[in-house]
């Protein structure tokens, strides 16, 4: 192995193949990976920040509700995404995960459906193995293990991907859940995108722990730290993790170094608790800019094709917007039917009674039912 086992938690050492400037520092820890992969890498995550540009525009309108971005840690996520199969593998996420929906697979208006109140945007496409959502935080950890250890046990050969973020490691379902993982040596890549916030919480105030990754100690899994603003780092160490998973070598724990550039959700106001130094500090190491240098470096891309990009991607997200506005709403019956496999007498109480509310009030209905 290139990265797991070879770089120790404990001396917080971090895998890194670029600088902030995108120039290659670490040649022997660069990935194989094609011009044309990089090339839809960095449009995937392109289009995730234009679309979370986009929709917190909308949100401000009154046009969209509550939503979380993935501004500032679109190169992790695409890249341990990309290294998957959409079809044998699963993703089970948590809420901040625009550009690894994206990779997956989920359209735009899917996406945007969900933030728009109707469940019925959580539903993958066919086929694809990519869970709904996940707003209770670190539960998903427990859902990927469970999924791992069912694959192991039918003999097959898919693997669980989970992530979360560092406040999410505070939880102690997450630390069961990889104990559980370990003791059955499971198929899953745990993922933790440490973006320094838990919403108002600092890392430092989260844990005294050296970094996230040493957390695995205890369990006996192996794990690594990452830049996981580094885009060819992230996508090396996350390729490599889930082969070994699928090797059945047990889990891996991945700590991604990055940092949320944007609010903890469209409701924050970042600028109230965050030091406005440390976010200058961290933003010439965003991602999109340092894979954007290095493309335009080894000559695969430039500011025209950048141009070209953002004029087609912008009017797809307009489109895929106007088409959520005229199918957002859904029948008040869908709150209701799928708590249980049939109605309680409670549920289909509260049924009747929102039935009656909405006709006396249809005007509340704007905007879906939430």
């Amino acid at each position: 192995m290139k990265y797991i086992g070879k770089f120790d938690p404990q001396k917080d050492e971090i895998v890194r193949v670029m600088d902030k400037d995108g120039k290659i520092v670490n040649p022997k820890l660069a990935p194989t990976i094609s011009d044309e992969e990089v090339i839809k890498a960095y449009s995937i995550m392109n289009l995730s920040r234009r679309q979370d540009d986009y929709q917190n525009k909308m949100q401000r309108q009154g046009r969209l509700l509550s939503f979380l971005s993935s501004t500032g840690q679109e190169a992790c996520e695409v890249a341990y995404t990309m290294v998957i199969d959409p079809k044998k593998d699963f993703f089970v996420s948590g809420y901040r995960n625009n550009a690894a929906w994206l990779t997956m697979g989920q359209s735009i208006r899917n996406i945007m459906l969900y933030w728009a109140g109707n469940e019925a945007g959580a539903k993958a496409p066919d086929g694809v193995n990519s869970l709904p959502p996940n707003i209770i935080i670190g539960s998903q950890y427990s859902q990927a293990t469970g999924i791992a250890f069912s694959e192991k046990y039918q003999g097959k050969k898919g693997v669980a991907v989970t992530t979360t973020g560092d406040g999410g490691m505070s939880e102690g379902e997450t630390y069961e859940a990889m104990n559980f993982a370990k003791l059955h040596e499971v198929p899953v890549v745990f993922i933790c995108e440490n973006n320094k916030w838990a919403i108002s919480t600092p890392t430092v105030q989260q844990t005294k722990s050296l970094n996230i990754a040493i957390k695995a100690i205890a369990t006996g899994i192996p794990s690594i730290k990452v830049d996981g603003n580094d885009f060819l780092a992230s996508y090396a160490v996350a390729k490599e993790a889930v082969e070994f998973a699928r090797s059945g070598n047990g889990p891996v724990l991945i700590e991604f170094d990055t940092y949320r550039l944007g609010a903890h959700s469209s409701s924050d106001a970042p600028d109230v608790y965050r030091p406005k130094s440390e976010f200058e500090d961290r933003v010439p190491y965003e991602p999109l800019v340092r894979l954007k240098a290095y493309m335009i470096a080894k000559g695969i891309w430039s500011e025209e094709k950048q141009t070209a990009l953002n004029e087609e991607q912008d009017k797809h997200i307009a489109s895929e917007f106007a088409w959520v506005e005229q199918n957002k709403n859904y029948p008040i019956e869908d709150i209701f039917n799928y708590q249980y496999a049939e109605l309680t007498e409670d549920l289909k109480d509260q049924l009747a009674e929102a039935k009656e509310f909405f006709a006396k009030y249809p005007e509340t209905k704007d905007g879906g039912h939430h």
